[in-house]
């Protein structure tokens, strides 16, 4: 029989970033760390890297990057309350990720997505635009 409990001080990156609510499921937590969304200390890591209280995580989401500091470890998913008290994100972040997303907004609507689905006459004037060049 195997005791699924944590060491002391020791938890696996994928199941922290799940508890603290960063990602919905332990598969998001794991497929944004394989994809290099997630550094530790500046570096890659594994999904299986343990971290400690006092580790700082780089983690990308969507147009977003936080940094934050652990603060304390838990292998349980808990309201959202208590999973802020898991990590601090740092002041310099903050600043960041708020002139970011002034700038993004500032943009107007660049990017945005349209309202409607094409119709099946602008589906095809954008395919016969796209073809032109080649």
């Amino acid at each position: 029989m195997t005791d699924n409990t944590p060491k002391p001080g020791k938890l696996r990156l994928d199941k922290w970033l799940w508890a603290a609510r960063f990602f919905k499921t332990r598969s998001l937590a794991k497929a944004a760390i394989d994809g290099g969304k997630v550094h530790l200390g500046g570096q890659r890591v594994k999904v299986s890297k343990e971290i400690n209280v006092g580790d700082t995580l780089q983690i990308r989401r969507g147009w977003d990057e936080l940094v934050v500091e652990v603060c304390a470890l838990s292998a349980q998913r808990r309201g959202a309350s208590e999973a802020q008290q898991l990590y601090r994100e740092t002041e310099a972040s903050v600043k960041k990720r708020e002139s970011e997303a002034v700038a993004r907004k500032a943009a107007g609507e660049v990017g945005q997505r349209p309202v409607q689905r094409p119709t099946k006459k602008q589906r095809r004037q954008i395919h016969q635009f796209k073809n032109a060049g080649s």
